[in-house]
């Protein structure tokens, strides 16, 4: 039978106040991953730490199971004649890397130059949630958040520059903290026209 856990514990957020069932065969994985760390999974401190870890899992990869196309599917037309561009700045936002399962911690910048609509502007934070909350790398989430809204907006061009540190290089393997990854795609206008990449950078910050 699966473990019933209560997922209101720990300031868990899901979806659905309902208790999440941890499968059998996902609880005893965490207990051999702890064992296999040196620790006995059955001491008072751990005895519920394989229900704890599978739900924070499941938080974390919660964008597998949402299609970020979808937020943007709802756009507005009447926008008083607006033509420059809009642009979400420093958006932070949590991952994990797909190589060991470590932390990607970081902000994003998302801009867009409108054709003849525009979407709610935090519709481009669940855009990059949706992707971010998946095992990723830097540089796919980059493109995978300017392509959803290239594909969806149809735009004039489309900017998104997202900049973070990655524990698995902090926390391990060569353990430089302090050192940032930046990660950039252009699109449209902002890649054609070096002037308009200029601007968009410099709304950016960058």
């Amino acid at each position: 039978m699966a473990e019933i856990h209560d997922p209101a514990e720990d300031g868990d957020l899901v979806a659905s106040p309902a208790k999440i069932a941890v499968p059998d065969d996902v609880a005893e994985a965490i207990r051999t991953l702890i064992r296999w760390s040196g620790d006995d999974p059955r001491r008072e401190g751990l005895i519920d730490t394989p229900h704890r870890v599978a739900r924070a899992w499941k938080e974390y990869c919660q964008g597998y199971g949402e299609d970020p196309a979808h937020h943007l599917s709802r756009v507005f037309e009447e926008v008083g004649g607006y033509d420059e561009i809009v642009l979400l700045k420093d958006i932070p936002f949590q991952s994990h890397c797909e190589h060991h399962m470590a932390p990607i911690i970081g902000k994003a910048s998302i801009a867009y130059l409108p054709r003849d609509h525009v979407v709610g502007i935090s519709k481009l934070a669940r855009v990059l949630h949706a992707f971010a909350r998946r095992l990723q790398v830097q540089e796919r989430l980059t493109a995978e958040v300017a392509d959803c809204i290239w594909d969806q907006l149809k735009p004039v061009g489309v900017a998104v520059v997202i900049e973070a540190t990655h524990a698995c290089m902090t926390a391990r393997g060569v353990r430089t903290p302090g050192v940032g990854m930046v990660t950039s795609r252009m699109m449209g206008v902002f890649r054609e026209d070096e002037r308009s990449r200029r601007e968009v950078l410099a709304l950016m910050g960058y």
